[in-house]
């Protein structure tokens, strides 16, 4: 069979330039959309759900990630499992997609049973010597980390997620997300590549032009700025910001709050990097006048002063305020679409229209996600155009898309392509 691709995916791996965007190859072909999947969707960690988003026993979702099927569920005794929507008996999927509440996994084709566990229950005329104890469900390497769930699909999940678990455990306990509530969830379809989506979400250079509800509450500086482009004024105050900032953090760390930067973005194979935000304005709340969304903190949280802990991840990136959390997945359907999944998380208790206001909750993400998937479309139109030529990244601003983008290539490369 010939190969319908001009050159192999090594060769576009080491076209690619230090500090420049990626060839357009590794944002368009399909035979690279394969290798990421492999690569980075099936070899890695990555973030596929959270625990609330099945609070009770019998609680179940299904996750797709290209052509394999999730099941996450809650079991009888309150344990979290994940497992793949594949029946043992001909490979019939056991649930359809979305969520829903089960008491057992019933296979609609042949009616093959599992109990919640897993464990192969009831597999009619298979006769009195049919072994039903190794047909039990194939379960998936996890890690719950502070109520995040993270999934491998590889027998040999990479190690060093455990740096992840060590700083993420600790920063998240206060907003306690096990026993959050999930008080809506919006998915958008990016008509992009998932590199594209992901290096848009790792800068702010565009966020002044772009998004004016987020930069209400969002300090685009702290993502990088050029000094020389600013005036005397500019300067002195970005100087004052830092310097405010450095004392923040100093006093959020001594009031037991771990604040300061923790990064794994090079050299390594999970990818993630978290830090504690300042919030502008009214200093409370991403929302569209920085104040607080919901008066029912999130769990033992007693302060709204506490920033922004945000985290990224390859696939993700997250926002953990004192009254909510934004959360928000990307999962890749084909080379040029992108799936973005944002989940908005209020305290368990929290009620609507008593202790929140979905409208308020909600605003300043719906806008943002829906701007950036028209620039990531534009992006997207871009390295598709025969007149695309990778350009250099700022080296104020972009310094963390040529991260990205060399953890990208370091990977590949370590996979054998």
């Amino acid at each position: 069979m010939l190969n319908t691709f001009p050159s192999p995916i090594s060769s576009l791996l080491d076209a690619r330039i230090d500090g420049h965007c990626l060839p357009a190859g590794l944002y368009t072909r399909e035979d690279v959309f394969q290798a990421d999947l492999d690569v980075f969707f099936s070899r890695h960690w990555i973030h596929v759900g959270l625990e609330c988003d099945v609070p009770e026993a019998g609680d179940a979702v299904v996750i797709d990630i290209g052509s394999t099927s999730l099941i996450l569920l809650r079991d009888d005794d309150n344990a979290i499992r994940v497992v793949r929507n594949v029946c043992r008996h001909r490979g019939a999927r056991l649930l359809d997609a979305g969520s829903t509440v089960i008491s057992k996994l019933v296979c609609p084709y042949h009616q093959w049973t599992y109990e919640l566990s897993g464990e192969l229950s009831y597999a009619p005329h298979m006769g009195k010597n049919f072994d039903k104890s190794c047909k039990s469900l194939k379960a998936v390497n996890f890690r719950s980390i502070g109520g995040l769930i993270y999934v491998c699909l590889s027998d040999n999940p990479p190690q060093d997620i455990k740096r992840l678990e060590e700083v993420m455990d600790g920063r998240l306990e206060p907003y306690d997300i096990r026993n959050a509530k999930v008080a809506h969830q919006m998915d958008v379809i990016e008509k992009g590549n998932w590199k594209l989506t992901m290096e848009n979400n790792r800068e702010c250079y565009h966020c002044s032009a772009n998004h004016p509800e987020l930069c209400v509450s969002f300090v685009d500086l702290d993502f990088g700025y050029d000094p020389d482009s600013l005036s005397p004024e500019d300067r002195e105050e970005a100087e004052a910001h830092f310097a405010m900032y450095s004392e923040r953090t100093k006093d959020w760390e001594a009031d037991g709050f771990p604040s300061s930067t923790v990064e794994q973005v090079r050299n390594c194979e999970t990818n993630f990097r978290t830090q504690r935000l300042i919030i502008a304005g009214a200093g409370e709340s991403q929302t569209e006048d920085s104040t607080a969304a919901s008066s029912k903190l999130l769990g033992t949280m007693t302060r709204k002063d506490l920033g922004d802990v945000h985290l990224w991840g390859h696939n993700s990136w997250c926002h953990f305020m004192g009254d909510h959390a934004v959360i928000s997945i990307a999962i890749p359907l084909s080379a040029d679409t992108t799936l973005i999944r944002t989940k908005w998380l209020v305290h368990k208790d929290a009620m609507e229209g008593v202790d929140y206001d979905l409208a308020k909750l909600t605003h300043v993400w719906t806008e943002t996600t829906n701007q950036d998937a028209e620039l990531v479309a534009r992006a997207q139109a871009g390295v598709e155009d025969p007149g695309y030529e990778p350009g250099p990244y700022s080296r104020f601003t972009e310094v963390a898309l040529d991260d990205f983008a060399s953890w990208y290539i370091e990977r590949m490369r370590a996979h054998g392509y």
